[in-house]
């Protein structure tokens, strides 16, 4: 692992002793301000303050923070193919324009940005009728890909554009990886993708076991180039810095059974440990 290339952005505090001597960058006190969602003008000073520092491969908080996944991919100088593994498609159309639920259309209005595809949703929003709430223009266009888990679906639902299921997910992400053979590739994983045993998160658990991100990691590797990426989604206690935020980041979020800390950080630990030196190997 080359560890120059990477950066611990520190948010939350959601690692505290990461498995590897990461560099860290104390961005704590930004950590209320922009958890769930913030107002363009506090997000522009938070890349302006951090961008000279931020590396090819960034380790960062909760899911709630997922959208500045968005900011990462600005300062990549080539085009690419932007593969996520969520638990949610992070697509909705609607307000706030920066959030956790929304940054793909972040990403896709950057020019380098040639397509998002978004694995391993098991929530309700891809289905209908909440799936009005998305991109689908841009599903429509070819531009954004979602993958939702359909095992529990009806057999019409099964058939919805990029549904998978465990029994053929891995031959329809052969398919995908033999499209974009070549390709310059960022990969970012939430945690929240995997199973509940396999991650704590602030959000609900998907359905992925920490070997099939592994998996598809290596398939990727030896297809397309993975020239940039970043992990997220481990637990971390919300703090808010406005009630306005609160309010709407309560609203959203499932009620999360308490666990010890310890407990927490030790499974998640046990997540980074495998899924870094894929990532960035």
């Amino acid at each position: 692992m080359d560890l120059g290339q990477c950066l611990h952005v520190d948010l939350d505090g959601a690692w505290p002793d990461p498995p590897w001597p990461l560099s860290r960058l104390d961005a704590r006190e930004w950590g209320p301000r922009l958890r769930f969602s913030a107002p363009s003008r506090l997000v522009e000073q938070f890349y302006s303050e951090v961008s000279p520092q931020l590396r090819p491969f960034v380790l960062y908080g909760s899911g709630d923070f997922h959208y500045l996944t968005a900011l990462w991919l600005r300062r990549l100088a080539r085009r690419v193919t932007v593969i996520s593994f969520d638990n949610h498609p992070d697509w909705a159309v609607t307000p706030p324009r920066w959030a956790a639920g929304s940054w793909v259309n972040r990403a896709l209005e950057l020019p380098h940005v040639q397509k998002v595809s978004v694995w391993g949703c098991g929530n309700f929003e891809c289905w209908w009728p909440w799936q009005i709430l998305g991109n689908r223009r841009a599903e429509r266009a070819g531009k954004l890909e979602v993958h939702p888990w359909a095992d529990d679906r009806s057999a019409q639902d099964r058939h919805r554009r990029g549904a998978i299921m465990r029994a053929d997910w891995r031959e329809r992400f052969e398919r995908f990886v033999g499209g974009i053979a070549g390709e310059n590739v960022y990969v970012t994983i939430d945690l929240d993708c995997l199973r509940g045993d396999e991650a704590v998160t602030n959000w609900e658990n998907g359905r992925f076991a920490i070997v099939d991100l592994v998996w598809a990691l290596e398939r990727l590797r030896e297809t397309a180039r993975i020239i940039a990426g970043d992990i997220c989604g481990a637990y971390s206690t919300p703090h808010y810095a406005r009630w306005t935020q609160k309010v709407a980041s309560e609203f959203d979020h499932p009620k999360i059974p308490s666990a010890k800390i310890e407990n927490i950080l030790r499974i998640n630990s046990v997540a980074l440990a495998q899924l870094w030196p894929a990532l960035i190997a």
